[in-house]
């Protein structure tokens, strides 16, 4: 038998995540200098990383010779204060699709089932599948999380309920109350992963820490970032917060180095500047007022967004996708969620914001009024 027959059979069937386009990969096919080319596909801040961050990475840049702190000890300390919850609640990954990995190889095998919602962040049947496992979609409800309807498809072979809170891609937000029906309502033996990685985009989340921090919950695992409002996403720093029995599992499935030094630097530092955070938020409600303006102007449908991106019907997305490439303007085209008619739109400064719309009315064939 040749070595690829001997293969896990899973790999032939498990779906390829797709990420935005690099800007490099663009300017070579358009032939244009890659400063001219705007990036909007991969909901990253665009105010750059925290200038603080940028500070501490320069100073720990002379010590990249050495290994990094396996443990993460001064950065497990500061965010742990800045949470409110013990070191042992936390767990770090290489960006927080690692930290579904763990949860799927610390729970997961053949015949073990994990109730997702349709149009859901495409990691979490990645992982499922890749353990052997079942994935149960549930219809999406306005193209969010129907919870009710999720927590009513657990059947004694779930293990896991993946929940997207603000939701990607679609950047609906699930109500407060069905987020907690479902968390009382879950067996003490389904673990529930609250992946909140915009939740600070947010101007009154649901503050699920207390039911950590006051040991009230088992079965409940947060998942974070720097990615996104800190604008660290090349840095790949990514956390979950748990019990500690949880994470004790998981940490013996993570590798020594997984979070690299000039990352727990940048993350550290990050924690300390507000004002980027603020500048952040503000600028992204002042974007995403913007396009959903000029999309209500021009007639085209759009998701009602939480986060940092929107979801537009444009009729053909992969044709809109392209021409808009073809302009200089990277998107998200939305086929491989099931979505072929829409395309998804971070939101950028106030220049990208301009020259992405006027890209979307050249591709649609619409006037500006």
């Amino acid at each position: 038998m040749a070595l690829p027959d001997r293969l896990n059979p899973t790999l032939k069937h498990l779906p390829v995540y797709q990420p935005g386009r690099p800007l490099e990969e663009v300017a070579r096919e358009i032939g244009a200098p890659v400063e001219s080319i705007i990036k909007l596909a991969s909901n990253e801040n665009p105010l750059g990383p925290s200038p603080l961050a940028i500070k501490a990475m320069t100073a720990a840049s002379a010590a990249m010779h050495r290994y990094p702190d396996g443990n993460a000890f001064y950065l497990r300390q500061r965010l742990a204060r800045h949470l409110s919850v013990q070191t042992t609640n936390l767990i770090f990954g290489n960006g927080s699709n690692e930290i579904l990995e763990f949860v799927a190889r610390a729970l997961l095998g053949p015949g073990d089932e994990v109730v997702m919602s349709q149009y859901c962040f495409a990691i979490y049947p990645i992982v499922t599948l890749m353990m052997g496992a079942k994935v149960v979609a549930v219809p999406a409800k306005d193209f969010g999380h129907d919870l009710p309807a999720m927590l009513r498809a657990v059947t004694p072979k779930t293990k896991i309920v993946f929940v997207a809170n603000p939701n990607n891609p679609t950047g609906t937000l699930a109500p407060a109350q069905d987020v907690l029906q479902l968390l009382r309502g879950l067996p003490e033996d389904v673990l529930l992963v609250m992946d909140e990685a915009y939740i600070e985009f947010l101007d009154a989340p649901l503050d699920l820490l207390p039911e950590i921090r006051e040991g009230r919950r088992h079965n409940l695992l947060l998942m974070r970032t720097f990615s996104k409002i800190y604008g660290l996403a090349g840095l790949r720093v990514g956390y979950g917060v748990g019990h500690t029995a949880l994470v004790s599992a998981m940490e013996v499935l993570r590798q020594p180095f997984n979070l690299n030094a000039m990352a727990q630097a940048a993350a550290m530092a990050a924690l300390e500047d507000t004002p980027h955070v603020l500048s952040t938020r503000e600028q992204n409600r002042t974007g995403l007022a913007f396009l959903v303006a000029t999309l209500e102007q021009h007639g085209l449908e759009h998701v009602p967004s939480h986060a940092n991106f929107i979801l537009a019907k444009v009729g053909d997305g992969q044709r809109v996708f392209e021409a808009m490439q073809r302009l200089g303007i990277i998107v998200r085209p939305m086929g491989s969620y099931a979505l072929p008619e829409w395309i998804r739109i971070s939101v950028g400064s106030d220049a990208e914001n301009r020259r992405c719309i006027a890209a979307l009315r050249q591709a649609l064939g619409l006037r500006e009024d």
